[in-house]
Parts: structure tokens; sequence; C-alpha cells
């Protein structure tokens, strides 16, 4: 391979231009070039594939996940097996952390500690399996491993933040920074420098049970927290090399993934390129325009007939070619085979594994099943070998990059460290206060310790920490009940189980039952009897892991049809609401509250979603008032599934009504409430026109009017009209997350720029426009003040230096 044919491989990005007119023979001193580690990066990636055979590069491109089996004794790594199984080396293991392989462990998904591996094994295989391809193999190719990490490490011991829509709750990226920066050490110090997270899918279904994986509906605000997150995972802004303590992120998953046909998990995503680009696009792009993210993962549904997995014009022509990302296209599980054996649009294995190939996927996880014959399939001749070549350059460029061959081991010293200890649980309180959302409240809080008396805790929720999807087992987790009595000691606590919503706990299990209605009724019962001697009544309600979660097979469901409260949870509510006394819920769930009983008749309604490992003692602060709730609503709330899908950038045409029924959100995006109260101004402009290629600046003021210390998220819209092609009535395009003390003011600065008041015109070309815009500041998208300025000029084409 010549060194143009190895820049053209890397695809010509910031990543080719990292070669120098110096020739590679200048950096072999005593060895091969690719063994250098001050040579570029691409004159290793040349070296060293001109020394590979063609089974050791389709390796390369390949994972073992199941595979692991034929590598170990029980769970420890042994050289010998894995040479006999793997000759050729490895280029990628799945979840190191887990037991996948091990005799008994059939998946890596449910909630107890026995399906993975503890801190010091996963480091101990780790450190082994890379000893022996650093040592053993041909050429000491060193293994790529990844991890999941939604909202903390998936794996035992590490630290459980609040599920993904409670962060985006918080409305607070330099939060999001710190909570990734923390789950990145945790990561690497085991000897992993890559993670399948963030997930960056606008999500606009509630019937899908992935949406408490997500940042919510909004393009802007979605793309703002990957920003944040991408840079807490990797560091800031563009590099070569990642850093010590970093690990590469992946975008998941491109895309229309969060709003799928009827709310099912996988199904077609049916919207034109328009949609697309308006709304599901500018995630992923602004994540690429302003990050080095290492990776980029194709969603499992189709797109106009076309799944993601084999739709070049969005891996390739789009995601590479428009927006320049050179990092690595990895498969979503099991993806690239369901070409053939879901989609059909493949007639088998081989086909799908062309289809993928030729789309842009670079590496098939988790097990590699359907790239394994790729290399007959060039000797064939049914592949070129410059896919094979494109692929995995890719691969040996992210090594390179990660730092694998000068360093690829764990640190188990460090990881048991810093491995969920006391810096990493203050952060997981401090979020979660963060993510608090208070909705409804009469007065009801914050509950006063002295004045309390007995205090009923009843409900599903009340005494398990739920931790939401893709979590492990922390060291810790505090649940509501822990963590009242230890915030109020001193306050008399009483507790009932009021209503079980599932007959298991085990998230991972296929089938899913609710809890008999007998049996619950029984508890109700129970329940009314106990909080009959309380003063005020604490119900926490909402879900499971397994009312809502990833349906990832026809066996294992995850999406429903109904979005109100489960199981005999309204009966319980409607039983303890006749006994007259204060009833304050607590909204522990993944689905946003589509409860239209609880919101009109509780006294007082806390959304603490999944609140992490120090949940429970957020939510007491909350409840008792020493947190003031500042989080907003990342998501429109439906009334009923009847007004799915609902948003608030809907175009001018949408909502006119229903008969019988209210056409608005039960509560808006952008919502929530405080224990104090905010003023915020109008917004100022500089100026009453500008022309299309120049900004403008927006300021406003927010003052604190009440008694108590508390934050205040003061957002940005903009509404564009007369432009040649219809425009949402708002859309965000500025926040602030701001802490007043009682009678204090801040005053707040907004940008505008062209990019951000560019449309995509009838040609589909992305341009700034003349005409009105009106300027929008307020606490949500239902509570705003407004003023308008003018674009004056002739259009011309945003850049997309800041597409947003």
């Amino acid at each position: 391979m010549n060194r143009r044919g190895a820049l053209r491989l890397l695809g010509g990005g910031s990543l080719a231009a990292l070669a120098t007119a110096q020739s590679p023979l200048a950096f072999a001193k005593s060895g091969p070039i690719y063994r250098d580690p001050a040579a570029p990066i691409a004159a290793r990636v040349e070296d060293l594939m001109s020394r590979m055979t063609l089974d050791e590069k389709v390796a390369q491109i390949r994972t073992a996940w199941a595979q692991k089996a034929e590598m170990i004794d029980d769970l420890a790594f042994n050289a010998r097996k894995a040479s006999a199984a793997f000759p050729d080396g490895i280029g990628h293991v799945a979840r190191p952390s887990d037991k996948r392989g091990v005799p008994g462990i059939t998946g890596a998904a449910g909630g107890t500690a026995a399906r993975w591996r503890t801190p010091e094994q996963t480091v101990a295989f780790i450190n082994a399996l890379q000893k022996w391809a650093l040592e053993e193999t041909r050429l000491g190719i060193p293994v790529l491993v990844h991890e999941e990490s939604l909202h903390g490490y998936m794996a035992t011991e590490a630290t459980m933040f609040p599920q993904a829509i409670a962060l985006a709750g918080s409305f607070d990226t330099d939060l999001m920074r710190r909570v990734q920066s923390v789950i990145a050490r945790e990561v690497r110090a085991r000897g992993v420098p890559y993670v399948l997270s963030p997930v960056v899918d606008i999500v606009r279904d509630p019937r899908w049970g992935r949406i408490e994986e997500t940042w919510g509906e909004d393009p802007y605000l979605v793309a703002e927290m990957g920003v944040a997150a991408v840079e807490g995972l990797q560091g800031p802004g563009k590099f070569e090399r990642l850093a010590p303590g970093k690990v590469f992120a992946t975008l998941k998953h491109m895309t229309g993934h969060g709003q799928p046909e009827s709310g099912n998990n996988i199904a077609p995503a049916q919207f034109g390129e328009r949609d697309l680009r308006e709304n599901f696009f500018p995630p992923f792009r602004e994540i690429v325009r302003r990050t080095s993210v290492g990776a980029v993962m194709p969603s499992y549904n189709e797109i106009d007939g076309v799944p993601s997995h084999a739709n070049r014009w969005l891996l390739t022509d789009v995601l590479r070619g428009e927006w320049g990302f050179d990092g690595i296209i990895a498969s979503d599980y099991g993806a690239v085979r369901e070409l053939a054996s879901l989609h059909y649009v493949a007639t088998d294995s081989a086909d799908a594994a062309r289809q993928a190939l030729e789309a842009g996927v670079d590496s098939e996880l988790p097990d590699g099943r359907t790239f394994a014959d790729l290399a007959e399939q060039v000797k064939a001749g049914a592949i070129p070998v410059e896919l094979i070549n494109q692929a995995c350059a890719r691969m040996l460029t992210f090594k390179f990059r990660a730092g694998l061959f000068e360093n690829p081991y764990g640190d188990w010293e460090k990881t048991r460290a810093i491995t969920g200890n006391a810096e990493a649980r203050a952060l997981a309180l401090d979020a979660a206060r963060r993510s608090m959302c208070l909705l409804t409240n009469n007065g009801a809080l914050p509950l006063d310790t002295k004045s309390a008396g007995r205090v009923a805790v009843i409900g599903p929720n009340h005494a398990i920490a739920r931790l939401g999807g893709y979590s492990s087992v922390p060291k810790r987790a505090v649940s509501l009940i822990e963590g009242l009595r230890a915030v109020a000691p001193q306050v008399d606590f009483v507790t009932a189980q009021g209503v079980f919503i599932t007959t298991s706990e085990d998230r991972s299990v296929d089938e899913v039952e609710l809890a008999p209605r007998d049996r619950n009724f029984s508890l109700i019962d129970e329940a009314v009897e106990v909080a009959r001697t309380a003063d005020t009544i604490i119900l926490a309600i909402g879900d499971t892991e397994q009312t809502s979660r990833e349906g990832f097979a026809r066996n294992h469901l995850g999406d429903r049809t109904d979005v109100d409260l489960v199981g005999e949870q309204n009966a319980l509510f409607s039983a303890l609401r006749k006994l007259g006394k204060p009833l304050v819920v607590c909204a522990i769930n993944g689905r946003p509250p589509s409860w239209p009983l609880v919101v009109e008749q509780a006294d007082a309604l806390l959304e603490c979603w999944y609140p992490g490992q120090e949940g429970g003692t957020a939510v007491a602060e909350t409840l008792f008032g020493i947190n003031n709730p500042g989080a907003k609503l990342p998501v429109s709330v439906v009334r009923e599934s009847g007004q799915v899908p609902l948003f608030y950038n809907h175009k001018p045409s949408a909502r006119r009504g229903y008969l019988f029924a209210d056409k608005t959100p039960l509560f808006p995006f952008g919502f929530g409430l405080s224990y104090t109260t905010f003023d915020i101004a109008a917004p100022v402009l500089s100026a009453s026109k500008i022309g299309v290629d120049d900004s403008i600046e927006v300021t406003t003021s927010v003052s604190n009017t009440g008694n108590r210390k508390g934050d205040e998220v003061v957002q940005l819209y903009i509404t564009r009209t007369d432009v040649s092609v219809s425009q949402p009535v708002l859309l965000l395009k500025g926040f602030e997350r701001v802490t007043l003390e009682p009678g204090e003011s801040k005053t707040l600065r907004f940008t505008l720029t062209p990019a951000n008041l560019a449309i995509w015109d009838r040609t589909m070309r992305e341009t700034n426009e003349p005409g009105p815009v009106e300027v929008h500041i307020g606490s949500s998208s239902a509570s705003l003040k407004s003023v308008h300025f003018e674009v004056v000029g002739k259009a011309v084409d945003a850049k997309m230096e800041s597409n947003l």
C-alpha cells in the first residue's frame, strides 16, 4: 500500500492530514514504523497494514462477545485457547466486564451482580488479553474493548448517575461534562478506551420504551447536552490522541430511532430528508463539528425503505462526506445480520456483510459473525479488497489514537481507588438534586420536619432504588425511605407497599407479568390503614425497569400502547386520596408522567425520573426543602396516547384540536416549578434589523422574587415566518440555568447567528432567508415574552461552523 492509498483509506479528513510530507522511512529506527509512538498515525497505519494478511485485516473489523468462551477458563483469560481460536488476532472484544461466554450466563443486561465480573476480575481479564495480543500474536496488535455507559459505567461497583432523561432535565451542560468525566475515568481505569454512549436521538413518542435513554425531544437541547457529554468523556475540542483518563464516545443511533412507527422499537422511521435535516440530524452534526467524537452507531430502523446499516447516503455521503466525520462506524448489536433476517434487503449474511461495508460500517458488533467470511468473499471476487482495507485502516487508526499500542492495560489499584469513591458519590448526589423537577404544588411542599407529624411513605417505588436501563450494581444505592430516614431522622415515618407493579424485578427476563390484581387490592387496603394514622402521605409510583425498557426482540418487549400508570397504581392513588390528607406524589419513572388523574388530584407532583444511586437522598432533601427543585421537562407530556406524537416545535398547521379532548400537553416542554418565584424580563435586541450575514444579541434579566435561593432555566426560542418553507411555531436556540439568592437579579446575553436563523429551503439548501423573526424568552415553551426583528437582504447559504 502506498502513502496516497493510506491517506485515502483514512477518508481524507483531519486524521489523514496528520501524515507529514516526511518519508515513513525516517521513523524506522530499530523496528517497524507502526511500533514507533513518535511516527504520525497515518504512517503507522500504512506500515502496519503493509505487513498484514487479508485474514488479519478481517479480524480487526470483527468482534468477540459470546466467543469469549473460546478464550477463557471460567473467568480467567487463557492464552493457549485464544491462540488456537483466534490465529489471526482479535480486533475487538465486547463488554469485558460481563460474563458472556461463561456457561449458564446467557445475557448481560440483568440487575444482579452475578452477571458481571468484579472490577478486579475485569482488569485481570483485560490485562491478560492485551498481554497475549501484544506478545503472542504475529504483529502484536492490541485488542479494542468497549463497554456501555449510558448514565454510568455499566459494571459492578461503578457510579450510577441519574438516568439520561433526568440529566437532560437539569438543563446543565457543565453538570453533564462533570458526570461524563467521572464515567470516563472509571471506565478507563479498568483498561477500556471506548464506550457505546451517548444516545443523541431526539424522542417524540413516549410509548417507546427507550425514551428514558434520551435527552428529550428538542434538537438544540440534545445537541448541547451531547457536545457536553462527549467533551466529558473524551476531552474538549479537536485532538489527535486520547488523553489519559478519557474514552472515545459513540453517537447513537443514526437515525430516526426515537420516533419509530407506532412507538415500537426498531420499527421504520417514516421521515423525509427535510425532517431528518431539521430535527434528527442536528445533534449528530453539531457534535461532529465541535468535537473529535470517536464513533457513530447506525440505528436498527429503516428510513424510506433503507435500513440505516445499509444506507450509504446516510453513513458515507452525509456523515463522512458532508460533515467530515473521520472516526469509526460501529454496528449496533446484531444489526448487520438483521439486514437479511429482519429487513429482508439482503439475500443472506454474506450479502448483508457486503451491503454494510459498502454503506460504511467499519466494525460489526457484538460478535462479528456476519463478517466472518469476508476474506472468502474477497478471494471469490464478491467484495473488493479496498472495502476491507478501508475499514481495517479506520479501526487501526482508532487504536493508535487511543494509545493502545503504547499502553492497553487497566490499573487495578487506580480502579479500586476511584470507582464509586466519595467524590463520585457526591457528584451523583448533586446530579440527582439538579434533576428534580417539580410539576405541581398547591403548597404541600416543602415539608417541614418540625410540623410534619407522622408521614406515611407508600408505593411500589418507596423502598427500592430504581436505576433504569443500562445499569449495573453500584457499591451503594439509596432508596426513598432510606433517604427520608437519613435526611429527617426526627420524623415519624411509617410505610406500606401499596401495590407491586410487576411480578419480577429482573429487567433481563423476557416475559413481563403485571402483579396479581387481587393481591394488589389487598395491599391497597393495608396501605390505606397505615395512611389513616398519618398526617401526610408520600406516594412513590411510576415504572419498573420492566415496564419501560428496550424491546430488543419479539420475545423481549419494552414498548407500550398505554402511557398512563400500569397495574393498580391509579387505584392506590384514589384510595389514598379519599382519606383527605395531604398527598405528595414522587414520580420514579423512565417514561414521562402522563398521569391525568394524579396530576389533577395530587397536592404535589415531583418528577424524580430514575435519580441514580444517591437518588433517595436527593428526593428526600427536595421533599423537605433542603434542595430547591430547578429542573425542567426535556419533553412535552401527553395527556393520552391519542395525542402522540406531540412535541412543542410543531408546524403551524398542526395541533388544530380534537372533539371532546384538550389539544394542549399535560405539561409543556421546558416546564418546571420551584419553591421560590422568578421574574424574567422581556427580551431586548441589539438591533431591529440585521443583514443575512449578521448576528444579533438578545439580552434579558432574571430575578428571584421569592424568599428562597433557587434555580431558574431561562429559555430562548425563535419563530420564523414569511419564508419559503413552513417553520415550527417555536424553536429553542438558547438556555441558561442560573442560581439566585432571594432578591438577586442577573443579566443574561444570548447571540443569534445567521446559522441559528437558517432554514432548509425548497431546494434543500441550508440558507438564511430574509423575513421577520420573533424572539421569545421565558421559563418554558408555554410561558414566554416576545419581541421581533427583521432579517434583510438576499438569502445566503448557512455555514456549518454553527449549524444550530
